[in-house]
């Protein structure tokens, strides 16, 4: 394909009115259209978009994977970026798409997402390149996964290439955010787990934080993220006893 695709930009949201207007300025160089769904926000969600022109629908949240393919499936075209409320394109990373748009030749295109935890730039730890595929045809993928850890699954036949530049995501701005995160995240992950054995749960339980702990901060080089890495490893592995401890307690 070489003439210029129409892109729709898609992004869901729920009370994200510290972050939605930088999202939405960061695309509007690439989007032929910008939808954001919205799962009922009672902040200032939907004024913010709105005041920005782009096109505002509301959804009932479901599940992370859920609303992704419903939003996916609203978009005027088939060629689709999904973001998250919290990312931005960096500016090498729009050009990169800009320059696809006029020659695409990939089903679909990934592309490193930098991640900023509690103000610094996290470049190990497991956390960066974090590639992604966000920029694709609908025809040819869509999101899978477990919620809420989301991914674009594209079709068997598909090829997929890699575009420069970084996705810009600010993920974790305070230890309390990321402490009230991992909470949620667990629950959610726990139900996910209610046809494993007891056995089963009761050994990652044990074993799981302390290994996630090591691979974090040794084998992904946390270490060298400074202290900033160090919270990660220990927050990461105090998650992992929060999502099978809270499977357990189910069964009890």
């Amino acid at each position: 394909m070489s003439k210029q695709v129409p892109l729709s930009v898609v992004i869901i949201t729920y009370n994200e009115e510290k972050n939605i207007k930088d999202c939405l300025l960061s695309v509007q160089e690439v989007a032929d259209e910008i939808l954001v769904v919205d799962s009922f926000s009672t902040d200032g969600t939907a004024e913010i978009c709105r005041a920005l022109g782009v096109r505002f629908e509301q959804n009932p949240f479901e599940g992370h994977i859920q609303q992704k393919n419903h939003a996916m499936q609203q978009a005027k075209h088939d060629y689709v970026l999904s973001l998250d409320a919290d990312e931005r394109l960096s500016p090498t990373l729009t050009k990169s798409i800009l320059a696809v748009k006029n020659n695409w030749t990939k089903d679909g295109y990934d592309f490193n997402r930098l991640n900023n935890y509690c103000g610094r730039w996290v470049k190990r730890s497991g956390w960066y390149p974090d590639c992604k595929i966000r920029l694709w045809d609908r025809r040819k993928g869509d999101w899978g996964g477990t919620n809420p850890h989301d991914i674009v699954l594209m079709n068997k036949a598909a090829q997929t290439g890699h575009l420069q530049g970084d996705l810009i995501h600010y993920t974790v701005r305070s230890v309390e955010q990321h402490i009230n995160q991992i909470n949620k995240f667990s629950t959610i992950k726990a139900g996910t787990l209610e046809h494993k054995s007891m056995a089963y749960l009761i050994f990652k339980f044990v074993f799981n934080p302390g290994f996630r702990f090591v691979k974090s901060y040794f084998i992904k080089l946390g270490i060298l993220d400074g202290f900033h890495g160090l919270l990660i490893a220990i927050i990461t592995a105090f998650g992992e006893s929060l999502k099978y401890g809270k499977a357990i307690l189910k069964r009890l």
